[in-house]
């Protein structure tokens, strides 16, 4: 769906064939891009954090301003090179992924943008500006050997330069909505903050995190489900039918494009007890591991751009947890805005106080 809306077109092959080639493309992209930046995703973390620490222990942090930085900082950086290590280019490319995402999570799905030219030509203005930008890092890209940024894999694989730009816009949509969410549920808990320091005292000692030592922090993944599952994080999903189906008397024509409502099962309450409770410890069931599993957000299922969220927040929370005591806001009510992605529709404000 958002494919066609940037206006994607296949050429790898098509169909499932295509689907499993380019899963793998991305998951060794992606592995090589964490491999390479991990580094840099410590330091930009790091710089965060070192500012929530100036901060008097009753100042409000706006958490969507501070974490939309940081998200952007590291796709750009990660994804794109070093020619992002420009505030200057950073905030370019943040105003125009701004402007596009916002139409796509509301004016592109309910019709609204074709009854506004303003709004259809600031996003077309924004679109043509993104993508004369990506061309631009493409090119550049090309003529280099080292291959540290994920544009660089697809453009060493057989994918059109059109499919790259496209591919490369789309990544890393993920990293601040999990990001967000995640930071303002651990400063609704003190309990699940003091689990994952405990964590890191067990697993990590004085060290810091490492990209090999991630998969040891389990708690951290449960912490990360929970995230996603309470958020609602992707209240939808859509996918073409490759062959004519069945539910129930139904018959699904091939090529219908079904509508998978996953807001609605990941607080069905047949499957998730108390399924409005951010509760972590749910994920060491073997029956909530495998629900999660099912609807694609873990396990082989589960895409590649997730765990590149996933790799962004553990860095964030194993830092932050490390270092801060996170606190709500008394009074503070945050409600989510649910288009493609869930994120909070207001900024969400915590306080930090240092962890003695």
């Amino acid at each position: 769906m958002l494919k066609s809306l940037l206006g994607y077109q296949s050429g790898m092959g098509g169909g499932a064939t295509e689907a499993v080639m380019r899963k793998k493309l991305y998951e060794s992209a992606v592995n090589n891009t964490l491999e390479e930046n991990f580094p840099l995703l410590l330091k930009l973390v790091e710089e965060l954090v070192g500012k929530w620490k100036s901060f008097p222990k009753d100042q409000h942090t706006p958490l969507c301003a501070h974490l939309l930085g940081l998200a952007m900082k590291a796709v750009t950086q990660l994804a794109l090179g070093d020619r992002f290590r420009n505030d200057a280019e950073v905030i370019g490319f943040r105003k125009n992924h701004e402007a596009i995402w916002s139409e796509i999570g509301k004016g592109y799905l309910d019709g609204s943008m074709e009854k506004s030219p303003i709004r259809k030509d600031h996003y077309e203005s924004a679109l043509a500006e993104m993508e004369t930008v990506l061309m631009s890092v493409a090119k550049d890209r090309k003529g280099q050997r080292s291959q540290t940024a994920f544009v660089d894999a697809l453009l060493q694989s057989n994918l059109t330069e059109r499919q790259v730009i496209v591919d490369v816009s789309l990544c890393g949509c993920n990293i601040f909505p999990v990001c967000i969410w995640a930071v303002h549920f651990l400063s609704t808990s003190e309990e699940v903050q003091e689990k994952l320091h405990q964590e890191l005292e067990d697993v990590l000692g004085s060290e810091p995190v490492s990209l090999d030592k991630i998969p040891q922090l389990r708690y951290f993944q449960q912490v990360l489900n929970e995230t996603v599952r309470t958020a609602k994080l992707t209240p939808i999903a859509a996918q073409l039918q490759e062959n004519e189906g069945k539910v129930d008397q139904h018959i699904i024509p091939k090529e219908t494009l079904v509508i998978y409502a996953l807001g609605v099962v990941l607080q069905d309450a047949d499957t998730w007890n108390r399924p409005y409770k951010f509760d972590p410890d749910r994920f060491t069931e073997d029956s909530a591991r495998k629900s999660f599993s099912l609807l694609g957000f873990s396990g082989n299922q589960a895409c590649p751009e997730l765990r590149f969220a996933y790799t962004v927040a553990t860095v964030v929370l194993s830092t932050v947890v490390r270092q801060l005591k996170l606190h709500q806001v008394k009074g503070q009510v945050v409600e989510a805005r649910s288009e493609l992605v869930s994120t909070p529709k207001d900024d969400t404000w915590i306080t930090v106080s240092r962890r003695s």
